[in-house]
């Protein structure tokens, strides 16, 4: 069974561009087979807090679709490569803002509030 995830990767700003995509492209093959495969490069940014002496990064969201039993290996090498600072890996399960059961929800909370008054009258 296969899953979504993402991965936000943080790596050394001082890296040359062509570095980083190499190091991505060594991650991705350490996956195997991989479907969807989506790079958002973000660029440098200032870190929220001091990692080290670094205060700024190289940011990169990825979003891929594979086989949970790869990902022990992959972020082994993550921990290991010295070039990435800290890296987020996560279950994928809908694009962000509201979930699609939300309207539900607020129809019920709308009807829960009508019951109410019909008590004080």
């Amino acid at each position: 069974m296969t899953r979504t995830y993402e991965a936000v990767f943080i790596f050394d700003s001082t890296l040359e561009d062509a570095a980083i995509g190499e190091k991505l492209a060594r991650f991705t093959a350490l996956l195997g087979k991989v479907e969807g495969l989506t790079a958002d490069h973000w660029g440098r940014r200032q870190l929220a807090y001091p990692i080290g002496k670094r205060e700024t990064g190289y940011y990169v969201v990825s979003r891929f679709t594979v086989e949970p039993a790869v990902l022990p290996e992959f972020e082994r090498a993550l921990k290991l490569d010295e070039g990435v600072l800290r890296y987020l890996l996560t279950i994928y399960e809908h694009e962000l803002g509201a979930p699609a059961n939300a309207v539900a929800d607020t129809d019920f909370v709308g009807k829960r509030r009508d019951d109410d008054d019909e008590d004080e009258e």
